[in-house]
């Protein structure tokens, strides 16, 4: 029996030019970088420049990833944006990346999961290519979260950076086994009771303003392992694989010990795991396409390898999806 899966063609990664390191946060608020270090593993952050905008980060991702994909910006037909920072309250986001790529036809809009955000655009994306509404994809996480920090605030603002990845995805025919290429399964929750353990204080209906990030983290932190376990142990029962089976494990990179923690939890081998926040801190939906770009990038994720993809965030959201490479 043949099904259609959604393959990945293509990956690209974007930060911005100015990198903030602990030692220059030390300098701003009362912190360190040995503080910063040991309780996140982050070293440094990329933040954006005066005028440079969501749209920009992500469309400097999308080229790379068109580029990687051996595609024009006219391919494409469907374009999702995976941003909690966009760069208006209305048009999409989405829609400007459409227009600065060149493209005029076919759809786009944005995704707001937070965090899971790439996740939940990835598993939209494949069920539109699977349900022959589009042909091929830009799957877009992109975020300038330092617009929404609280700079006076040691505790949100060291966590955050600002960066864009993106993935060209296609149609293609599988023989229905896990040894196809592509999207094999993606498993998403919520649950709305968690909204003020992370959030932003502000938004057009409630105050008529951005607001700021503000977050519970040891709350964030408590739920965090077992939501990530939730989701990856769906999405092995689903294929019947296992943590064995996995060639990579490619989180969101929001903090170091949350990662090592799930990833025990799940017996996944720590070689396994894709970790590039010490670079580039916590990019929310931008983060595992940064990470994956960058496996792909140095030769560790090769084709035929199974990846799984993980990710939680405010809402809470939190979503896994396995891809056979």
């Amino acid at each position: 029996m043949t099904v259609k899966r959604s393959i990945v063609l293509g990956t690209g990664s974007y930060l911005p030019a100015r990198r903030l390191t602990n030692n220059d946060l030390a300098k701003m608020v009362d912190t360190s970088d040995e503080w910063i270090v040991q309780r996140t593993g982050i070293h440094a952050r990329h933040i954006a420049a005066d005028g440079e905008f969501t749209s920009d980060l992500a469309v400097a991702a999308a080229r790379k990833a068109l580029d990687a994909a051996g595609c024009q910006p006219t391919d494409i037909d469907l374009i999702i944006l995976a941003t909690a920072t966009p760069d208006n309250t209305f048009p999409a986001t989405a829609v400007t990346v459409q227009h600065k790529l060149g493209i005029s036809s076919g759809f786009a809009f944005d995704v707001h999961a937070v965090c899971s955000g790439f996740v939940y655009a990835l598993a939209t994306a494949d069920a539109y290519l699977r349900g022959g509404m589009a042909k091929r994809a830009l799957v877009i996480g992109a975020e300038t979260f330092s617009r929404i920090l609280d700079w006076e605030d040691r505790t949100t603002c060291v966590l955050f950076g600002d960066g864009a990845g993106a993935i060209v995805l296609e149609a293609s025919e599988g023989e229905g086994t896990t040894t196809d290429r592509g999207v094999l399964t993606s498993h998403l929750r919520s649950d709305g009771a968690h909204r003020d353990k992370l959030y932003v204080d502000g938004g057009p209906s409630t105050t008529q303003t951005v607001g700021h990030l503000r977050m519970q983290g040891k709350e964030v932190f408590r739920h965090a392992v077992s939501m990530i376990t939730d989701v990856v142990e769906a999405a092995f029962e689903a294929t019947g694989t296992d943590a064995e089976a996995l060639d990579w494990f490619i989180p969101h990179q929001a903090n170091r010990r949350i990662i090592d923690a799930s990833a025990k939890k799940l017996g996944i081998d720590p070689d396994k795991i894709v970790v590039t926040l010490e670079d580039h801190g916590n990019t929310s939906a931008a983060s595992i396409p940064l990470a994956l770009d960058q496996a792909v990038r140095d030769g560790r994720v090769k084709r035929g390898d199974l990846i799984m993809l993980e990710a939680m965030g405010g809402g809470f959201t939190w979503g896994a999806s396995l891809v056979r490479w």
